[in-house]
């Protein structure tokens, strides 16, 4: 079967949910864990979560990418990296999201406390001044948050697919014993 863009579109697109699912997941589960009250737990979690999270999406984004230049036949090391672009731009929506959601589901008395504390410590250090720029940011703070983190999985996604292209691609050159290019995969010395 052959590789062509509304294929690439959909398989990016069912992949990309997995991602999105999985790094959602993992935020969820630090945002639970943020609940507890107890600052080593929420450290503890936010450090052990990042690190499942970003290792993660490599072991996944490898066995996708193998998974498709299995399962395709002429797929080249452009074809995977379009794909794990695609991957990181449609994953990096569903994130983005869930993050810009959990956000405004913040409870009024904690957005209040953290003004009061924010506020204060800006007007000590700034002036007065600063005060309505410091309620503009955080009255947007789900659409920045939005876009920085659309734009940080889009960028990863893109830097992770252009490595993993290239070691996908190694891997099966070296796999292959000694094709020296006539097509017959036997070394001619």
């Amino acid at each position: 079967m052959k590789l062509d863009s509304k294929t690439l579109w959909n398989e990016a697109g069912k992949t990309g949910l997995v991602f999105g699912l999985f790094s959602s997941v993992c935020l969820g589960l630090r945002e639970a864990s943020a609940l507890t009250g107890s600052t080593f737990l929420v450290q503890a979690a936010a450090i052990i979560l990042w690190a499942v999270e970003f290792f993660g999406c490599i072991l996944l984004m490898k066995k996708y990418m193998l998974d498709l230049r299995d399962k395709y036949e002429d797929v080249t090391m452009i074809d995977t990296y379009r794909y794990g672009r695609r991957i990181g731009l449609l994953s990096g929506l569903i994130l983005a999201s869930v993050d810009a959601v959990l956000i405004m589901n913040i409870p009024q008395e904690t957005v209040s406390s953290v003004m009061n504390e924010l506020s204060s410590s800006v007007t000590a250090q700034l002036g007065s001044n600063y005060d309505t720029a410091v309620e503009q940011v955080v009255d947007r703070l789900p659409l920045y948050t939005f876009i920085f983190q659309w734009l940080y999985c889009f960028l990863y996604g893109s830097l992770l697919s252009a490595i993993m292209s290239r070691y996908i691609f190694m891997q099966n050159y070296f796999q292959d014993g000694g094709d020296n290019g006539d097509g017959n995969g036997i070394d001619n010395q």
